[in-house]
This record gives C-alpha cells, structure tokens and sequence, in this order.
C-alpha cells in the first residue's frame, strides 16, 4: 500500500540539508508540505514544495524565518502539486484559527486549488494529517470545532470569490488615485463584507517579504503588484478598523490577536478616531454609524469627540468623524441592516456616493447562507410585500421552516445546537427587559414556554448561557450561527386587505429605537430592517416563530411548516424523475450492494415541493425501527447527502457493511451515529475500531467494528433531516 503520510521532524539548523538527504531521499524532487516553528515564541510558517532542499536553504536565509528553530515535513506517496496546494492552504487555515501558533504567511494566494479526487481522497488525508498534528502537540482543536469559531470565521487566510478580488483592487487603486478619498462597498448580509475587511487590513500590514510568488497564478501577481505601488506610495500605512458595534468588535479584536503584524489595539470604535490621524480608515458595518439622536449615555461622548474635531454636535455624525480623520476610507454598507434613528440617515450616503471623489463596489455573491441569493430575495421579498410566487420555499441546502408551536421551535434550535453548534434563539425587541433587574424573571412568555432576553451585552453568541437565552439584533448583527430560531414579536403583522405588513408602535420596546420618530412609516423600516438582518444570520437554516396570527397565515403561504411526528407529510413517490426529484431506494428489499441498487430500472423518485439545486448530491430512504427514534422516527423517509469526504465522527451516516445483518431494516444496511479511532504509523494507517451508536429511547447495543472487521463497512450518505412519511 502507498504511504499515506508521515510526518517527520527536524531542528531548523545547518544539519537540515544533511538529514533531510541521508532520510528523504524519495522526496527531495517530490511534492510536500512543511510547518516551520518555533516552539517558545509560538510562531509559525507553513509552506509547500517541490525541491525541500532548496527551499530550506531559502528560509533560512531570510531575516523572517531565522527565529523558527524547528521543521515538521509532511510526505505522501498520495502527494501531487494540486495536493500539496490544497493541503498548505488548509494547514494555514486551520493553524491560525486554532489559536496555538502566530503565522508568519501572508495570506494572497491562498486559493481554493481544484484537482481529481480533491473530495474523495485529499480531505480525508488532511483530516488525518490533522489528527496527528494534535497527538504531536502542535494543534489542540478538532477541525468540527473550528469550523465553528470566530478565529476561522473572520481569518484573513480565505480565498477570494471574483467580485471580491475586484473589490480589493478598486480599494488598492482607490488609495493610489489622489483625486478618489472615499471607497463605499456596498452589500447585504452574508455577502463577505466582514471577510474583505479583515483580508485586506492583514493585506496591507503584511510585510512583502512574506509572499510566496511560486505559487501566485496572475491575479495574484495583478494584486500584489497593486499592493506594492501602495506601499511604496504610503510606506508603512497608519491604519485603523472601525467597528460601530461593541460585541462584534469585541470579537474582531480576539481575531486580530491572533494574527502576526495585527493588534487589538487597531480595531476602534468611532469616538477612538479624534485620538489620531490615518492613511486608511476601513469601517464595517458602516450603516451602524450613529448621530445625534437617542444616544443615552454617550451623548456626552459623541459631544466631546465632535468638540476636539472642531463638529457642530447638532449635525455632524460618525461618518464626518472618520472622514477628517483619514486621507483615505473605506466604508463597508448595507442600508438595510440601519436598525434604528441614530443611524446615520440614508441621505447623508446617498450624498457621499454621488461625490466625485467617491469610488462604489457592489457586493452580490451570497457567502453566509447556504439558501443562496433565493433564500436572501425570499426574505426581502416577504417583509417588502413584493413576492410574486405561488411556491414555498424549497432546498436541499438550507432549511427553512415555519413553526405553530413555540416550544417545538425552541426544542429544534436545541436538538441543532448539540449536532451542528452556534444554533441560538433571536427575536425582535417586542418584549421588556425585566430580567435585566430581576435574574428570576422571565422576559418572553408565550403559553408555557418561558425565555430570558441575553445576560450578556457583549459577545453573547460565544457566552456560556447564549444557548438558553435569546439574542436581539443588537448581540447577533455581523454574527454568523449555524441556526437561527427567529420569533416575530406582536409589534409586526400583515394586513390582509391592505396586503402589506404593519407595526404596532406600542408593542415596539427599544425606546431609544423608536423615540423621537414621528413618522410611522420610517420606524416601519427600522423594524423590517431588524427582521431582515436577524432572519440573514443562519449558515444552514432558519426556524421562524410569529406571534401574530394573521402574519403567521401570511408567512405560512410561502414557508413550509414544520410537521411535528403526528403530522405525518405524505411524500409523493412517482416512477420517472424530473427536475424536481431525487431518487428513493428501498432498501428494506435491497438484496444486494447499494452500488448495484442505484442501476436497477425501477428506482422510484421523490418529488419535492420546488426545484432542487445539486440534486444529484441526494437520494432518499426509509429509516426503520427504532434505533434511531430520538432524532429519526421509525419508517420515516429520510434526506441523504452522498458521502464523498471528510471526517464522519458525529455524524449521523448510513452504513452498508457485507458481514452484518440489521434487525430492524433486516439487510446489510444500518444508520447509526459514525465514530472510528485509527492507528497510524511511519508507513500506513488503519481503522482501529468503528463504533455505530444508536440514538434511541430504548435499550440498542452499540455496534462495534474492530480491525479487520472495519474493512466491510461503507458509509454511504450523511443524515441531512427527515423529510416526511
């Protein structure tokens, strides 16, 4: 069998050369990657190439690298350029976010690298590479958890979509043109415009000695030869990145901390910019810069920053602020997350886009919720009063459902939070605080389930109590969750013979979100703006609650509900396929592999609601007994994604295993929870043990697969959700 990998570890010294030759042989004109380190002071490089031993020599000599003392070199007879790419590219990505190294790599040119097997073969190998790393000491955190952490949320070491690179050289040109101050990048949620900040800001503190230029393909070279036009033009740019926010720029300074040439101390909220005068000001979530209006406590704040800059308090704004502050902004906005009337109005940018020393970009590219653009233009449609669809809202790649009951709601965001992480409540500011003075009390009471708003002001999403509680738009807005469990309070309803939404301003409770507002209308948008953003936070679905009859009838027209397991939603089976299927295999009666199950002619197909995207990543079938009936009731029939890569501990999978009969199904069929432990050494690896654990309200044994036993197994496709009866 080919080598699979192994890691081989080194002092970073002049006997390198030696050692890598006398035990490297094989590889010195071979595809590998490397992680260069130093263990005390925790910095780190990570690289990839094809000649190790000229590359070594390299770093040594250069001024950056002479502090690392020590080299890990990852081989693999499986190893391509392709490979290597890919697997550096994730190596630096999942290193920063683990939080254990600073690295030393600048982050242009990390791309997502597409090549044959890259899902089949590849990620499992860079799982497994990943395990090692942390038997060895150099990662702590499993890949699932990262996944799910601000650190890899907000990393400046992403690959670019187009538009976004196009962005980033308006911004670049932007800075070199003497006649343009302002760039506005213009972009609703979800549309990347927190990532771009943080990329370009390490961009641009990124010492250029740092880049790969073996690895750049053009674009890359376009950019970086942008980048060093700007640098010779600025040198070393005073800069700073604004975030309007407290919680999110609580997190955003976490982040840079992380980060080698980044500090905490270069995020700042607006009345920071009166300390000092910058090159560039990059402002995210430009459209929570506020004016004098409804301020509580930081009136007198916001009045002594416009005094030290020489402002009219009355009718200057945070926006006036970072403009005088800086020879160049960037300003990052989406005029319908403005959630209340200390925004900066909507006229004083329409101004600013109109002046001649303005550059615009607009952000289209949907990049937080899996539903895509539809689901985004489903929402805006909804609160605008503008769909024109007869169909309800339908994809394999993003759930969306209306609930009846409360608490069925609350208990699915639960049942999320313990499979996927970062699912949590939110709800608009239809109910009074009272908990805030009284621990005791209950804030949100509707029939018997009782609910507290969040303990927390600051960086509540990551709060221990965050999954119990219920966030508001202030805690959640520029947060990304996994699942959103949304409830429309009684202050929004739709009027059926108006055929518009409404509000009720007195079931409104954010005082300072709706006093001094005369005109109803515009408080209207403040509250549809709330819905619009909180309803935009969910990666791979929305659960949504209305209090109010008449809009849950409106929103249930084009939302599917939820059906609890006495509802039982009939599925039309049907013979031959069209767009809107996927195929259903029976595999009560399957009496051979799955694999010869999917050519027989007979297939039947399950005809879903709307037009499926990536269909043929799907297939259905029916899940019976009662091994599972915590999460999947006996013989409903279930959504499968095609297993093709990555790890499946945790995961609920369906299993095809030669040697096992399954009493329940009564074949060689099986849906368990996955969990493996695996033997690795120099040459190989292997699975020591597959446990298959069931999920169930009564006594199943755990099945159990050791050594050579684990051979016979195949996992098949990863439980997405049932999908009816």
């Amino acid at each position: 069998m080919k080598n699979r990998f192994s890691i081989s570890c080194y002092n970073f010294d002049s006997n390198l050369e030696r050692e890598i030759i006398d035990n490297h042989r094989d590889y010195l004109s071979w595809p590998l990657v490397y992680f260069l380190n130093d263990q005390q002071t925790k910095y780190a490089y990570v690289g990839e190439t094809t000649d190790v031993v000229k590359r070594m020599k390299a770093h040594s000599k250069t001024q950056n690298k002479k502090d690392l003392t020590a080299v890990n070199l990852i081989t693999s007879d499986l190893f391509n350029k392709s490979a290597t790419l890919d697997v550096e590219a994730n190596l630096i990505r999942y290193i920063n976010a683990d939080g254990q190294y600073h690295l030393k790599n600048a982050n242009l040119g990390i791309a997502n690298h597409r090549f044959y097997q890259q899902k089949e073969v590849y990620w499992e190998l860079f799982s497994d590479i990943w395990d090692e790393l942390r038997a060895m000491g150099i990662a702590r955190h499993s890949l699932e958890n990262i996944d799910n952490s601000d650190l890899f949320k907000y990393s400046p070491y992403k690959s670019l979509s187009t538009e976004q690179v196009t962005s980033l050289k308006l911004i670049l040109e932007c800075l070199l043109d003497d006649n343009t101050n302002v760039s506005l990048i213009q972009g609703g949620a979800g549309t990347g415009k927190s990532i771009l900040a943080i990329f370009l800001f390490k961009l641009l503190k990124t010492n250029l000695d740092d880049f790969n230029f073996a690895d750049f393909d053009e674009e890359d070279l376009e950019l970086f030869n942008l980048l060093k036009a700007v640098r010779a033009k600025y040198g070393e740019l005073e800069m700073a990145l604004v975030i309007p926010m407290a919680s999110f720029r609580k997190t955003i300074s976490k982040v840079f901390k992380n980060i080698q040439g980044l500090s905490p101390k270069m995020v700042v909220g607006p009345s920071d910019l009166a300390k000092n005068n910058y090159d560039l000001v990059i402002v995210d979530e430009g459209h929570r810069l506020r004016r004098r209006v409804n301020l509580g406590p930081y009136f007198k704040p916001f009045d002594d920053t416009c005094k030290a800059l020489g402002l009219d308090e009355s009718t200057a704004s945070e926006l006036d602020w970072l403009l005088i502050q800086s020879k160049k902004s960037l300003i990052f906005y989406d005029r319908f997350q403005s959630i209340k009337p200390s925004d900066v109005l909507r006229s004083r940018y329409v101004a600013l886009e109109n002046a001649p020393s303005t550059r615009i970009e607009t952000l289209k590219t949907q990049f937080r919720c899996r539903g895509g653009n539809e689901y985004v233009k489903l929402i805006h449609d909804l609160l605008d009063n503008k769909i024109n669809s007869t169909n309800k809202f339908q994809s394999l790649e993003y759930e969306c459902y209306l609930f009846e009951d409360l608490q069925q709601m609350v208990d699915e965001i639960n049942k999320r939070e313990k499979l996927d992480g970062l699912s949590r409540m939110v709800a608009g500011y239809a109910w009074e605080w009272v908990s805030n003075k009284d621990k005791s009390a209950f804030d949100i009471v509707i029939e018997d389930t009782k609910l507290r708003w969040n303990s927390v002001a600051i960086d509540w999403v990551n709060s221990p109590k965050s999954v119990d509680e219920i966030g508001c738009i202030h805690t959640t807005q520029g947060y990304d969750l996994n699942y959103t469990g949304v409830i429309i309070g009684h202050e929004l309803d739709y009027d059926f013979e108006a055929k518009q939404m409404v509000i009720d301003k007195s079931k409104y409770k954010d005082k300072a979100g709706k006093n001094t507002i005369k005109d109803d209308q515009i408080l209207k948008e403040y509250i549809l703006n709330i819905y619009k953003t909180i309803l935009l936070r969910g990666v791979k679905g929305t659960f949504i609650y209305a209090c109010n009859d008449n809009l849950r009838k409106y929103l249930s027209q084009f939302i599917a509900l939820k059906t609890t397991t006495e509802e039982k939603l009939q599925l039309k089976i049907i013979d031959e396929p069209n767009i809107n299927t996927i195929p259903f295999y029976d595999l009560e009666i399957a009496a051979g592999s799955f694999s010869e199950l999917q050519l027989v002619e007979d297939i039947r197909y399950i005809e879903l609601d709307d037009a499926i995207h990536n269909q043929e990543h799907y297939f259905a079938c029916r899940v019976v007994g009662e091994s599972m009936n915590k999460i999947i009731p006996n013989g409903s029939i279930c959504l499968f994604e095609k297993y093709t890569h990555g790890s499946r501990n945790g995961l609920i999978t369906l299993v095809e295993m030669t040697d096992f009969i399954d009493a329940d199904f009564g074949s060689n069929y099986t849906v368990k929870e996955y969990s493996s432990k695996k033997n690795t050494t120099e040459d190989n690896w292997r699975h020591e043990e597959i446990t298959l654990l069931p999920k169930s309200t009564l006594d199943y044994t755990s099945i159990v697969l050791r050594d050579e036993e684990t051979i016979n197994l195949k996992v098949i496709g990863v439980f997405v959700r049932v999908l009816g009866f």
